[in-house]
């Protein structure tokens, strides 16, 4: 009887555990994908889902990333199979996974499914949207929240708050332009560039009311006058100035932070290294504020 015992124990302890890690994982598409245990092969198709997994302690689990996933330093060494907008389908399928991630707005994900593959699309654009993908990551990798979600978002949380009380009071209400990229396409209050702004202090010329990244006349930016002018164009093309950009104070008078490649990445990207990303930010605006 003992031992029958100790087997039922066993198998009762078993299926809680699988039961446990067993997830209904609902996605920015609103389609649910159930996952009977943790991932174990992962292929991510977005830079920031890249390096929330890795936040997570996770990196172990991806085969696969697409081409501009760089950090941390260890996923350069795996299969790149394209990007969001041209993944190689092909070489997704060879690799096997039990997930592929990507963007919400990639047109892949029918492709994939049709094929059997099961897609979790997030696309982080604000504070609340990284604290909700860390959430429904850690849910997806058997992640307790202690350990992974809410300890990755305290870190994020009190990096942009240390950053926001390093300014000088000179630089309390700067108006500030963000350049997401050669458009010019901006970064707006509403987007999570510009709710890291609205905590360092400073005053974000591109008003909500035109939506988290919009295209911009450059005219706008002449009226706006920004004080202060952020570049995170990773491509480096913005030492061409826009037409009528020349009469700004800001570019007479170099206030302008033009992010090379690698702080580029970290500014423009919404997820773990928001916090580094806020100092980057804090750093331009004490050394530019008028």
């Amino acid at each position: 009887m003992n031992a029958i015992h100790r087997f039922l124990c066993a198998a009762l302890a078993l299926a809680a555990s699988l039961t446990a890690h067993a997830a209904d994982i609902t996605d920015a598409r609103g389609r649910t994908q159930s996952f009977p245990k943790p991932p174990d092969r992962i292929v991510s198709l977005l830079p920031s889902l890249t390096e929330t997994v890795c936040a997570l302690d996770q990196c172990h689990r991806l085969v696969g990333v697409d081409r501009y996933s760089n950090w941390p330093a260890s996923v350069q060494r795996l299969p790149q199979v394209g990007g969001g907008i041209d993944p190689n389908i092909e070489a997704i399928v060879a690799l096997k996974p039990d997930v592929v991630l990507l963007a919400a707005s990639s047109r892949a994900s029918d492709r994939l499914e049709a094929l059997g593959i099961k897609v979790v699309a997030l696309e982080p654009k604000t504070h609340a949207d990284v604290r909700r993908v860390l959430a429904t990551m850690g849910q997806l990798l058997g992640v307790p929240a202690a350990q992974g979600a809410d300890r990755v978002w305290r870190v994020i949380d009190a990096g942009v708050q240390a950053a926001t009380q390093s300014l000088p009071a000179r630089a309390q209400n700067v108006r500030i332009y963000f350049e997401v990229s050669r458009g010019p396409y901006a970064a707006g209050e509403s987007s999570f560039i510009g709710e890291t702004l609205a905590r360092l202090g400073v005053r974000n010329v591109v008003p909500a009311a035109l939506g988290p990244f919009p295209r911009l006349n450059p005219e706008f930016v002449v009226r706006a006058r920004p004080q202060i002018i952020m570049i995170g164009n990773r491509s480096m093309q913005q030492a061409v100035l826009y037409p009528g950009w020349d009469s700004l104070p800001a570019v007479r008078e170099d206030r302008i932070c033009a992010f090379g490649p690698g702080e580029a990445d970290v500014v423009v990207r919404p997820g773990p290294r928001m916090a580094e990303a806020a100092r980057i930010m804090a750093r331009c605006i004490a050394d530019k504020a008028p």
